[in-house]
């Protein structure tokens, strides 16, 4: 983002009864630059999104039973990992040199990473879809036919996904949250649902096979879409510039961030994977719906996080170390108070929710206040992870994640066999309460002020 820090915003970190918090608030949200109405632009689309993938979930889970739809659910978790891995870590560190190069007028280095942080990752994911597409048809037996077409057509998705992916940094890197968020948050599940209905319509089997089919299909439109419209907005911003290409730096600073997003995959999926392995697959169903239910939470922290990843690296070229604290500072208000508050609103409509998916899903409920405390505990310290990110602190990130993703291994293969799906509850909410402390200590100690909500409504 190329815009001065609101001056303001520490004061709506949080307002006393004497200052009258819908006034402040109101007032603050008037303000178009401000973190607080970019996180809520995010945070809406992720909630539309919530909605729309919550009824693709209901639609495919009823249409096709739980033994398709799990095949499903397998395949589509391999087209996560692999495409998110395949990006190198380019779509996130693109959201720190795009603001740096704008701010410091370097338009050719701009052009460099702006075309390979695209190639590369489209090449890369390329390569894996290549090999692993190879590896299913030597595989023999070792694969269940069941899981062999879908998982083929899963990954023909990767080239298209790994695209989208970085071209959601970039709309994160320059404000643009509705070009960067809804064509993968909003489009490709909507094409996914209607590529189903055009199939039931059909008549054709709703089998884990006719919904790759339609991811498929969804995936590409929607990569597509976003390459047209992304690459007429940057045209105007690089012009006639002629690229440099920084690759060893670009990766030098990427590959760490890479071995972030693996160790987040590890968090984001070891759950249901070992699920998977010692559960049957009504547990699954249950713990999917359970995390799928509380998930909304976590789009907060996003939401913030895409609100101001660029500004923090614009902030840190310039030097503007008051800048930088009064933006962390607000980040981690307007992280924390709404995941509080929408845990609440989670927790007390969670049995209608999970009802949709059907009646035995609402055994699910219990596990949804285990894993809303992990994702309470987790904003706590609000956007940290996103300011040692920007700020150039990749390995820290890295070395906490790692060890959050240890511990998350460590106890969901102890968990997750004697306790089934309370196990995997427990693990998850464990391993976000790890990661939340160490990523506080560690960004108080770099930052050299205190980083948490607690900390920034105390003051108040």
């Amino acid at each position: 983002m190329s815009m001065q820090p609101p001056q303001t915003l520490p004061d709506l970190g949080g307002p006393t009864v004497r200052t009258g918090l819908g006034a402040r608030l109101g007032s603050w949200l008037a303000r178009r630059d401000s973190v607080g109405f970019t996180a809520l632009t995010a945070f809406a689309i992720r909630v539309l999104s919530a909605a729309i993938a919550y009824l693709t979930q209901v639609v495919l889970a009823r249409w096709m039973g739980s033994a398709e739809y799990g095949i499903f659910v397998w395949v589509w978790v391999w087209v996560l990992i692999l495409g998110g891995l395949s990006s190198l870590g380019l779509q996130l560190s693109i959201i720190r040199f795009v603001p740096q190069y704008l701010a410091l007028g370097q338009k050719d280095l701009l052009a460099g990473v702006l075309r390979a942080g695209r190639a590369i990752p489209v090449a890369v994911a390329s390569l894996v879809a290549a090999l692993a597409i190879g590896g299913i048809w030597l595989s023999g037996d070792a694969i269940a036919q069941a899981y062999r077409t879908p998982l083929a057509l899963a990954m023909l998705c990767l080239p298209l996904y790994a695209l989208t992916d970085v071209h959601d940094g970039i709309g994160r890197s320059r404000a643009w949250i509705g070009l960067g968020l809804l064509p993968p948050y909003v489009l490709r599940p909507l094409l996914i649902l209607a590529g189903m209905v055009a199939a039931h319509l059909a008549g054709l089997p709703l089998m884990a096979s006719t919904a790759a089919a339609a991811a498929l299909f969804a995936t590409v439109a929607t990569g597509l879409v976003q390459w047209l419209l992304i690459e007429r907005r940057l045209s105007v911003e690089i012009g006639r510039a002629r690229p440099i290409y920084a690759v060893r730096e670009w990766l030098i600073t990427s590959l760490p961030i890479c071995f972030v997003s693996a160790c987040e995959l590890v968090l984001q999926n070891l759950d249901v994977l070992v699920l998977t392995r010692y559960g049957e697959p009504a547990q699954v169903g249950v713990y999917f719906a359970a995390l799928k239910s509380i998930g909304l939470i976590a789009f907060v922290n996003y939401a913030v996080g895409s609100a101001i990843s660029g500004r923090l690296s614009e902030l840190k070229a310039r030097g503007d170390a008051e800048g930088l604290r009064k933006v962390v500072q607000s980040g981690a208000v307007w992280t924390f108070l709404p995941s509080l508050f929408g845990a609440a609103a989670l927790l007390a409509v969670g049995k209608p929710l999970l009802s949709l998916f059907g009646a035995e899903f609402t055994s699910g409920y219990t596990l949804m206040f285990i894993l809303a405390a992990g994702l309470v505990i987790r904003s706590a310290v609000g956007p940290a992870e996103s300011v040692l990110r920007m700020v150039g602190h990749q390995k820290l990130c890295a070395a906490v994640l790692f060890v959050s993703a240890v511990v998350d291994i460590a106890l969901s293969l102890a968990l997750v066999p004697p306790y089934g799906v309370l196990g995997a509850a427990l693990a998850n909410a464990g391993a976000m309460t790890v990661s939340a402390v160490l990523f506080y200590v560690l960004a108080r100690r770099t930052l050299g002020f205190d980083v948490s909500a607690l900390s920034a409504l105390g003051r108040r």
